[in-house]
């Protein structure tokens, strides 16, 4: 006898044993339809998925989506939800506004250092069970032999893989230090990024050549690592400010460190831009709403994650990968001015 009282029994729940069951297959059968896999009858796969349906069996977003062969879901793959990430993933979510798409943001779970890799482990978990197709923020490896369309932003390796989208870096590099030369600097320290990314290797690139375009002599000893990170940044400002032939400005690879380095600087009473000028690279929301407002060249962050997701759209309907380079902007705030002395 069923109890009544204000209460309702709860239908069972269908799994996977009952639809294999019902269609008179094994357990194994069912998984392999329900995923998509090779060397099953077409009426086999017919009589699982009719089942599907009239059960109501759902074991994740690829039964719903299995008559179609599509989850109808965007991977945004990353290392990390940091800030660059972020404004990428910002405007990946606004582009899928206007689709039937759904976006499944998904961090690598990536220890300081540890960043060969990860997408890889990323891929294998959601390639083709949970995700259409994925967006790869800063991958470290060459993709190939891949389960999904894949777009890369910001890649190791550079336009190697199946479709990019980066910026301008060289160029955007370029932009800066030939900003703080033109306010007549010429000792410049460079706070490079992350040494195994093509956009670091770039940017400090355009550096060197705005350097030798000027007909100043390049320091080594000026350009240390950075890392794209405020901890690794933190030593390095401070061996860039605690030298008694200091730069009187510093071009860092990111806003991150570029920020650092400008907390460093008043750590050591030195006032930005009075008595070193700092510029930037990415222009982060930070960038802008701090006091003083960071000096940096700009990547089109918003507009990068959009066009990854346009580019991707395509290629899932069968259009071709290709690379997309966006323009680098400079944007003067407070933090660059001509130096007091040298």
């Amino acid at each position: 006898m069923t109890a009544t009282t204000g209460h309702r029994t709860s239908p069972r729940r269908v799994t996977i044993r009952d639809v294999a069951n019902a269609a008179g297959v094994s357990v194994a059968t069912v998984s392999k339809v329900m995923n998509g896999r090779d060397g099953i009858a077409a009426a086999t796969s017919e009589r699982v998925l009719g089942v599907v349906d009239e059960l109501g069996y759902e074991t994740s977003l690829i039964a719903s989506s299995m008559r179609k062969r599509r989850t109808q879901v965007i991977g945004v793959l990353v290392a990390e939800f940091e800030p660059f990430s972020l404004q990428l993933l910002n405007g990946v979510s606004s582009a899928l506004q206007q689709t039937a798409y759904d976006i499944l943001a998904y961090a690598g779970s990536v220890s300081a250092g540890e960043h060969a890799g990860w997408e890889r482990r990323s891929l294998s978990r959601l390639g083709g069970t949970l995700i259409d197709g994925a967006i790869i923020v800063t991958p470290t490896v060459t993709l190939d032999e891949i389960s999904v369309p894949v777009v890369a932003i910001d890649p190791h390796t550079g336009p190697t893989g199946p479709a990019v989208v980066d910026t301008d870096n060289v160029g955007g590099a370029r932009m800066a230090t030939e900003h703080l030369i033109s306010l007549g600097h010429r000792r410049i320290g460079h706070l490079r990024g992350r040494t195994d990314l093509l956009s670091a290797q770039q940017r400090e690139q355009g550096y060197r050549e705005a350097l030798m375009a000027a007909g100043i002599p390049i320091d080594e000893s000026l350009i240390v690592d950075g890392g794209y990170r405020a901890a690794r940044a933190t030593a390095a400002a401070g061996e860039l400010l605690g030298r008694p032939d200091r730069p009187s400005a510093i071009f860092a690879a990111n806003d991150v460190t570029a920020l650092e380095a400008i907390r460093v600087a008043a750590s050591r009473g030195l006032s930005v831009p009075i008595d070193l000028s700092v510029i930037g690279f990415d222009d982060l929301p930070a960038a802008g709403s701090g006091r003083p407002g960071l000096t940096t060249i700009r990547q089109p962050l918003l507009e990068m994650g959009t066009a990854a997701v346009h580019l991707l759209l395509a290629m899932l309907d069968g259009g071709a990968s290709e690379r997309i380079q966006m323009p680098a902007e400079l944007i003067v705030r407070d933090t660059t001015q001509p130096p007091l002395f040298f």
